[in-house]
């Protein structure tokens, strides 16, 4: 992770924290951390807004958003992105997978190679 994309999000979150979070954050990123936060696999039709994108990731970090907290700051932001990486990776996994199950062989009951 670059430490330059790191304080532009952070400046970006606390300049323009009302736009949609797609602004800076890909669509596969927004929907894993949205899945992974709420537990629920169901995307939102909208992108959440940067500010909640960016509170998202922090808690990921370490961040406890407490009322005098203030706003995320480079450090937990860093450690929230490289957990995001990861849940990222999976959930593009998952949403490969998502429908597609591998054919079993009811001779053997072991599961078929796609391809």
């Amino acid at each position: 992770m670059v430490a330059w994309r790191i304080h532009h999000l952070t400046k970006l979150g606390r300049e323009t924290p009302d736009i949609p979070c797609n602004v800076y954050f890909e669509e596969e990123q927004w929907k894993a951390l949205n899945a992974f936060v709420t537990k629920n696999p169901v995307s939102p039709g909208e992108p959440p807004t940067l500010r909640e994108a960016v509170r998202m990731v922090a808690t990921l970090g370490g961040f406890l958003g407490r009322k005098g907290d203030g706003e995320p700051g480079t450090q937990t932001l860093w450690l929230g992105l490289q957990r995001l990486d990861e849940i990222t990776g999976m959930w593009k996994v998952m949403a490969a997978l998502a429908g597609q199950t591998p054919p079993v062989s009811h001779k053997s009951g072991v599961r078929q190679k796609n391809g």
